[in-house]
């Protein structure tokens, strides 16, 4: 399959989710060509905010490959990730995103991640949320132990 069928069975996959009650978002995950996971947005059905299309298709597809790193797939999704999904697939390695839809697309029917964006890019301490850290709390040295552990797999 190319690039824009598969981009369709993500746009589809979307709509098809939105008669059940989900999310209008859709994503579809690929090795070599080959669908290996796909997902809708299940954030109202799942009650769970971060059941967001990419995220679950990206937990699919680890399952499947049974590895944590996605390097050699590709990810459809009906429309551009959010800060959120955009963090997952950097985690998880993948090189390349197709979408069809645009930030500003989905902002005017009420999905908008303009803040979220504003906020990375803020010093904590000026962030809307409250950000409190305390420095001497003993948390590098979880840090201390990790860079002496002999059997971590750095991610």
């Amino acid at each position: 399959m190319n690039d824009r069928n598969l981009l369709q069975r993500a746009i589809k996959i979307a709509e098809e989710g939105i008669i059940d009650g989900n999310g209008p978002f859709g994503a579809v995950i690929t090795r070599g060509g080959k669908i290996i996971a796909e997902a809708v947005n299940k954030v109202v059905l799942s009650v769970d905010p971060t059941a967001h299309a990419e995220i679950l298709a990206i937990r699919r597809a680890s399952e499947v490959m049974k590895t944590h790193n996605l390097a050699d797939c590709v990810i459809y999704a009906s429309c551009e990730p959010c800060p959120m999904c955009l963090g997952a697939i950097y985690w998880s390695g993948i090189r390349k995103v197709v979408y069809a839809s645009d930030r500003n697309e989905a902002a005017a029917s009420g999905f908008s991640d303009s803040q979220i964006y504003n906020e990375i890019a803020l010093d904590p301490a000026k962030r809307k949320i409250m950000f409190i850290r305390h420095n001497d709390a003993g948390g590098e040295e979880v840090f201390r132990k990790w860079d002496k552990f002999e059997n971590r797999i750095p991610y």
